[in-house]
């Protein structure tokens, strides 16, 4: 199975504020796992997912805040591949029943290979039932 391209990373400095941006202008459905700091917006029409994440406070929003995420399920397989092919990633992270690695595209922008869409839930995973960012209470 080839490479998907699903996800796009915002990085942002009020997560709050821009999930709600999103699921008031275009409709996203967000959720979060209370052990995790990315909260992932859904569109119910379908198309890429958002995850936002909060930036670093080196990061300069508006200029490198958004990394392409593609699903793959076996990380280190791929890594492997395009190693071969003249592509290195950095280190495998593990990170909540995932696993993923990060490089530059030719012109410098982030992007990610992740197993996240394969991951299992975690129990505490919900979605709000009216709106929210799907934090915890």
């Amino acid at each position: 199975m080839g490479p998907s391209l699903n996800r796009i990373m915002l990085y942002v400095r009020n997560v709050q504020t821009t999930c709600e941006f999103y699921e008031r202008y275009f409709g996203f459905i967000s959720t979060l796992d209370a052990s995790d700091r990315v909260v992932e917006l859904k569109s119910p029409q379908g198309g890429a997912m958002l995850m936002v994440h909060p930036a670093a406070k080196s990061v300069k929003t508006g200029q490198v805040t958004v990394k392409l995420v593609f699903d793959i399920e076996d990380v280190d397989g791929f890594k492997d591949e395009c190693r071969a092919q003249g592509l290195t990633f950095g280190a495998t992270h593990q990170a909540n029943g995932y696993r993923f690695a990060n490089a530059k595209d030719p012109d410098g922008n982030s992007i990610s290979i992740s197993s996240r869409a394969f991951a299992v839930p975690p129990r505490d995973w919900h979605v709000p039932e009216s709106g929210g960012t799907g934090r915890p209470t």
